[in-house]
């Protein structure tokens, strides 16, 4: 059964007030954070924070280079947001770009990621990330992942050089490095939760390993080369978030409750840079008042997006933080996804079994006429009819008022049954986070390296800028983790 990332709102919402409460708390004092143990309880080469994609790509890479390495995680299970995620991946690998005919280069895809991001991320990690994509979809399927056939552009994603595992989801990556790890014996740990990292100084020295929380009692571990942090982002944390964007508190999250932020606090505890910390993504999701959702957005192409008054408002194939804006600007934050059995059948390829729930459970609606359709969700059937219409003789022109690009105007809302259903913003990604380096090792407020700290996936910042695009989380925590996991294996 394909896991969705979204399926686990429930369980966060306590998770978030939990971490929110945590966010508030005292931190202790500086001699506290940087007190070196007298003994160390373990040691280790090379100790990972965090066992989702970023956390076993550097724990696999360091193992493989020969370091006695842990991958610690706090989650009863490991697989992080990845395991919950979509899937979709960026990668301009040249057999598949050229077999769907289309033109692409890695060139292309860090020009488009830079300007994506208003040009606030670094453009040498950008321009790893795109040249290190291909590399890492090849160690992908070297570790076992089997990807569906073909390239598609993803929702946000600005480009057709997306892919997505056969499974349909990022639970197959978690999947394939679970079995991976166990053929070279790497340790993962679940239920073991880092509390802090400790370091020789509060501001100077070497990190020396990890104080670790497991089943209520700490422990000190040490790190004789290096401390990667891949434990993830924040939006599972309400209050944090809201500090840096106070319209986001009382939104739902798509993130696992373990989205916390404390590693990256940890980070900052000890002098570590953070950028980029009110860059918040959101993403169409469950709307207000609902506890379910459908997904007939993801081929996008084949959807259009309207209000509550029956209107289109904003090009469906823009940049994510564009989308957000504008959809937190409609009545009650509330908008609705369209489009009919084509693009239904088109999406079903990644959410089959969500989209046939949320008919059944009131969150997806078909009907045979567009008038019954708006019916169906309160809204205005001659307004909808009218909308449908124009975006039809749209895809004719190829030319939208609002700015949806002509190789998105392809196909037409046209064939019954049609399909609508509700949906509002989630908090999704934080692009917000450690600073790193080409090698990912973690910068100081003063641009120097920390020595034995290194971090990757949504734990930095500097990669996306002020937006991500969609499928290039994926191809960041799997190129940054293996970049983390041997420069720390190196030392």
């Amino acid at each position: 059964m394909t896991i969705s990332r979204r399926s686990f709102i429930s369980g966060i919402v306590a998770g978030s007030a939990a971490a929110g409460a945590a966010f508030a708390s005292d931190r202790a004092n500086a001699a506290g954070l940087c007190s070196i143990p007298t003994k160390w309880d373990q040691t280790w080469d090379v100790i990972v924070i965090g066992a989702g994609g970023a956390g076993f790509a550097a724990g696999i890479t360091a193992k493989e280079a020969g370091a006695k390495t842990v991958v610690l995680e706090k989650m009863p299970f490991p697989g992080g947001n990845t395991m919950v995620s979509g899937g979709g991946l960026n990668a301009a690998v040249e057999a598949d770009y050229k077999a769907a005919g289309v033109e692409d280069s890695p060139q292309l895809h860090a020009k488009q990621t830079l300007a994506a991001g208003d040009y606030r991320a670094d453009p040498e990690l950008v321009r790893m990330l795109a040249e290190g994509a291909p590399k890492s979809v090849e160690w992908l399927k070297k570790i076992g992942v089997h990807f569906r056939p073909g390239i598609y552009q993803i929702y946000g994603g600005l480009w057709p050089r997306c892919r997505n595992p056969e499974g349909q989801s990022g639970s197959d990556y978690i999947k394939a490095c679970v079995q991976y790890a166990k053929k070279i014996s790497l340790d993962v740990k679940t239920g073991h939760k880092v509390t802090r990292i400790i370091r020789q100084e509060p501001n100077a020295g070497r990190v020396l390993g990890v104080e670790v929380e497991i089943d209520g009692k700490k422990e000190n571990w040490r790190a004789m080369k290096g401390v990667v942090a891949a434990a993830g982002g924040y939006a599972a944390n309400a209050q944090m978030c809201a500090f840096f964007d106070p319209r986001l508190e009382k939104l739902n999250t798509t993130n696992q409750p373990c989205s916390t932020g404390e590693v990256l606090r940890s980070i900052q505890d000890i002098n570590g840079l953070a950028v980029g910390m009110d860059y918040i993504q959101c993403i169409p999701w469950t709307a207000p008042g609902y506890k379910n959702v459908a997904d007939v957005f993801q081929a996008i192409e084949y959807t259009i997006f309207v209000n509550k008054e029956g209107k289109r408002y904003v090009a469906e194939d823009n940049r994510r933080d564009v989308i957000r804006d504008a959809t937190l600007a409609q009545t009650d934050q509330t908008v609705y996804q369209v489009t009919d059995v084509v693009g239904f059948e088109e999406n079903n390829k990644f959410y089959n079994e969500m989209n046939h729930a949320a008919l059944k459970n009131g969150t997806l609606f078909a009907a045979d006429t567009i008038e019954e359709l708006a019916k169906k969700v309160k809204l205005p059937p001659e307004v909808l009819k009218k909308t449908v219409e124009e975006y039809n003789a749209m895809v004719d022109s190829k030319k939208d008022p609002l700015g949806r690009t002509a190789k998105m105007l392809s196909h037409k809302i046209a064939k019954a049954p049609f399909y609508i259903g509700p949906f509002g913003m989630c908090r999704h990604h934080t692009m917000g986070g450690a600073r790193i380096d080409a090698k990912a090792r973690v910068l100081d407020r003063e641009g120097k390296v920390i020595a034995g700290l290194y971090a990757a996936g949504e734990v930095t910042g500097g990669i996306h800028g002020t937006n991500r695009v969609g499928g290039n989380a994926i191809a960041d925590i799997f190129t940054f983790g293996r970049i983390a996991g041997k420069s720390a294996a190196e030392g």
